[in-house]
């Protein structure tokens, strides 16, 4: 019997569905593959273990002020773009917005003028002209590949294919134009850089290594170029990167009234414990819920999972495909996340400062462990901050390692928030008088909140191996069982991820039709 998720027995009749999906996470992957899977007729059970739905493009509130908790913008809003065509799919309008311009101010160490990364191609490209003399062939080959890439994208490819099915949606995107990006499937930026003759170009190196840790998790040496050729290019006008009226929780907050408007059903504070198989096909999960600590199994035709790979296997157990787990115990290890949340007082904002900067302190240093920071910065009527005070949220990449060993973790929070806050009042005012509230978080915060294994952050590097035609497929090993999120193709953001959620629908219905 189908259990009403609160004990008691089911009184209404079920409406007719085309077959039922438990979704686990309730992330913007998730949520998106949910809301798109009940407006077409499935069967939709969400389950997530946090308080709010969102993941980390969640949202949580203190004395007045509202904190994004990870992600702090969003691309995708823009006629054409995946949450814009999401969206008209599911009949509901998009969120307030408005274009980040510039997308990020870059301050390299001892600089105290950005490299401002315009939204105006043209003014960008007088900006890098201006900032890196003598590189712009680099960026012209970067400009051709995000080009073909993109109209690539934009006919719904499946990456990597799994099954004819998935090599028809593939071939069916290609185009002659396509195939100029062939020859650089194996090229890293940092070819790219020999190539143009700019290794040595530390400048250009250091700004690129920042923006792509941002976007790849890892530097420009590692970075795939297709994927960063997107990357690079994605902050620009047709697209953009936009900064959201309220909150990031407005996103997921419109998917789960979508989700719930079209008969699905979204329970927080309930913990998949793991995923069983029947016949090496995936067909139930266990459910704990938090509040009441009962503990049941549901059944279901599909499974989607919004989880990261290596929560994926936990979740398996013993179950999980040996080759598959192997592969990823192989992965380098993912980073996490420093991140410490200020409220202030609007004087303590310098004027005229852009949503989001990228700061990095030692030139000698490696991008993370609280050298570099990506701080966004709220405006006034934007709703995040009471009238006459701002949030400043900045994050640093750390190891995860670093936070789970530990024997003073109290004192190293509260080092790296001491060292923050002094990074950060070079550029900003930040005093008693100005300083309202501080709180941090760090990967154990996020694996508490977010329940991400060790807290990790961004999904898997976009590396050659693991990028593209190369990662992990949402098609897993497994029958009835798929992946969306940020271990999946096109990578982390919630462009990204809601991508991958199209294609786990798309795939879903191509099967059950």
């Amino acid at each position: 019997m189908l259990n009403n998720y609160d004990g008691d027995t089911q009184s209404e009749p079920l409406r007719k569905h085309k077959s039922r999906v438990i979704v686990i996470g309730a992330g913007i992957g998730g949520l998106t593959a949910a809301a798109l899977l009940a407006h077409r007729g499935y069967e939709v059970l969400a389950l997530d273990q946090a308080i709010v739905p969102g993941g980390c493009a969640s949202t949580f509130k203190r004395k007045g002020f509202t904190f994004d908790v990870g992600a702090t913008q969003v691309a995708g809003l823009e006629p054409g773009g995946i949450h814009q065509r999401i969206f008209s799919e599911l009949e509901i309008d998009l969120p307030e917005s408005t274009p980040c311009d510039p997308a990020c101010a870059v301050f390299l160490p001892g600089e105290s003028t950005p490299i401002n990364v315009w939204r105006n191609p043209e003014k960008w490209q007088e900006e890098r002209q201006r900032q890196f003399p003598g590189s712009e062939p680099f960026w012209g080959l970067l400009a051709s590949l995000f080009k073909a890439s993109w109209d690539f994208q934009g006919r719904n490819p499946v990456l990597p294919p799994r099954n004819i099915w998935d090599l028809w949606q593939l071939t069916q995107a290609v185009r002659s134009q396509t195939l100029i990006t062939v020859p650089y499937m194996l090229f890293t930026v940092g070819d790219a850089l020999r190539a143009y003759g700019l290794a040595n170009d530390n400048r250009l190196r250091t700004f690129l290594d920042l923006q792509l840790k941002l976007y790849s998790q890892v530097s420009a040496e590692e970075t795939a170029l297709l994927y960063a050729a997107t990357a690079l290019a994605v902050s620009q006008s047709p697209q953009g990167l936009f900064h959201l009226k309220g909150s990031m929780q407005v996103l997921s907050e419109l998917l789960a009234t979508a989700l719930e408007r079209d008969g699905g059903k979204l329970l927080m504070r309930h913990t998949v414990e793991n995923i069983k198989l029947e016949n090496g096909k995936a067909t139930a999960v266990t459910i704990r819920n938090q509040k009441t600590d009962e503990v049941w199994e549901e059944t279901a035709d599909h499974i989607v999972a919004n989880v990261t790979v290596q929560n994926l296997v936990q979740l398996l157990g013993e179950k999980a495909p040996r080759g598959y787990k192997n592969r990823v115990e192989k992965l380098p290890s993912p980073s996490g996340a420093f991140v410490i949340y200020l409220g202030v007082e609007a004087n303590a904002i310098p004027p005229e400062c852009p949503p989001h900067l990228q700061f990095l302190y030692d030139a000698n240093g490696a991008i993370g462990e609280n050298n570099s920071l990506f701080v966004s910065v709220s405006h006034q009527g934007d709703g995040r901050a009471p009238q006459g005070k701002a949030t400043i949220i900045a994050s640093s990449f750390v190891d995860v390692k670093q936070w789970w060993q530990t024997e003073d973790y109290e004192g190293l929070k509260q080092k790296f928030s001491q060292d923050a806050i002094s990074h950060l009042n070079k550029y900003f005012y930040l005093k008693p008088e100005t300083i309202i509230h501080i709180e941090a978080a760090t990967p154990r915060t996020f694996h508490h909140y977010t329940g991400r294994d060790k807290g990790i952050v961004g999904g898997i590097g976009q590396r050659i191996p693991t990028f593209g035609p190369f990662g992990f497929a949402n098609r897993t090993p497994i029958p009835g069982l798929w992946l969306v999120g940020d271990s999946t193709h096109p990578g982390e953001g919630t462009a990204g991820v809601s991508y991958s959620a199209l294609t786990v629908v798309r795939q879903i219905e191509a099967q059950t039709s």
